[in-house]
């Protein structure tokens, strides 16, 4: 798909120069071997490359028959030639297909500061479904067809191409990416990608699937700043719905989800205040404002405490998680400008 429409335009110049060529070698020909004046040489040119079978302006001699003969034998070749490329390029300018491509071209080089999904099976599905509840910007990399068709009219960026390749990658936008997510099915697979993104773009955030437990440490080594494992997480969380059902279940209601029912929020400094002036947690009496929790804090340094205390600093580059009903969670967000 990258390179679908790379010979077109030279095809039609290409094209064009043939046809201007005949024209003029005809042109100059007749007027100066038949002594045709420029309309009727140029008359009597076009006739014979269109091959439409009108009478001559003038009967012929022998040379300009012979230059007949070289300009039809020549001519005919090139202008039905020129005629299919010129008909085929005016046609592909209309074409559903490429013109979507166009679109998509056009889309893809106004992302800015985007993730980029490899891959569009469960997990990429996944991925996608709560990017698109946060609103925030992607492009979905798919090498299968019927993938992107199936889901090419559900408001999703799709580039079709093997993200193995950089050329791939970099079509995305790699280089002005904020996000790489890894979600293919064969782990060989995302240690490539995770290898080359990392060589691109040096200060991408890369998140990668992985399946086998052996692959965790390499993926890691090639540069992804997190590795996820869907089936030990899946098998963790069955096994503690036996352990601690209650509080597997409570946590399950905890959504992240959606703009209605969101219970969780993470909120840094720099969307709470405009300044750089340090607050602390007491400060900005968050619960009594807005209703909300604040349940962890990470520093700028990227130390995490868990429920921290009131006397804890917030300061420029560091980030706070809150918890609260979607009603708080909203009141939350008027009363910071978030």
């Amino acid at each position: 798909m990258i390179k679908m429409y790379n010979w077109g335009r030279p095809k039609v110049y290409i094209a064009l120069i043939l046809l201007v060529t005949v024209i003029t070698i005809g042109v100059f020909g007749f007027r100066f071997l038949s002594d045709y004046s420029w309309v009727d040489a140029l008359y009597m040119t076009v006739i014979t490359m269109t091959t439409v079978g009108f009478e001559e302006v003038q009967p012929l001699d022998d040379n300009g028959k012979l230059f007949t003969v070289f300009l039809i034998s020549t001519s005919v070749a090139i202008f039905a030639y020129s005629v299919s490329v010129i008909t085929e390029y005016i046609v592909s300018k209309n074409d559903p297909k490429r013109v979507q491509y166009r679109k998509m071209q056009k889309m893809i080089h106004q992302l800015e500061n985007h993730i980029i999904i490899v891959g569009y099976g469960r997990n990429g599905k996944q991925a996608a479904a709560k990017l698109m509840a946060y609103d925030k910007p992607f492009i979905v990399v798919e090498n299968d067809n019927e993938v992107i068709d199936r889901y090419q009219n559900d408001n999703i960026l799709f580039l079709k191409g093997n993200a193995t390749e950089d050329a791939v990658l970099i079509e995305a936008g790699l280089k002005s990416a904020a996000c790489l997510i890894c979600t293919l099915p064969e782990d060989a697979d995302n240690l490539f990608i995770v290898l080359s993104a990392r060589q691109i773009n040096k200060d991408l955030k890369i998140i990668s699937r992985a399946s086998q437990d052996a692959s965790y440490k390499k993926i890691r080594l090639a540069g992804a700043d997190n590795v996820i494992m869907p089936d030990r997480i899946g098998g963790d969380h069955m096994a503690s719905l036996v352990v601690v059902p209650d509080l597997i279940e409570f946590l399950d209601n905890l959504s992240i989800v959606g703009k209605r029912s969101i219970n969780i929020e993470e909120v840094s400094f720099e969307d709470m205040f405009d300044d750089t002036k340090e607050r602390t947690i007491r400060t900005i009496d968050m619960r009594s404002k807005t209703g909300c929790t604040i349940i962890g804090y990470k520093s700028p340094e990227g130390e995490y405490i868990v429920n921290p205390e009131a006397d804890t600093l917030l300061s420029p580059g560091s980030k706070i998680v809150v918890l609260g009903r979607p009603e708080q969670v909203n009141r939350l967000n008027r009363e910071f400008n978030i």
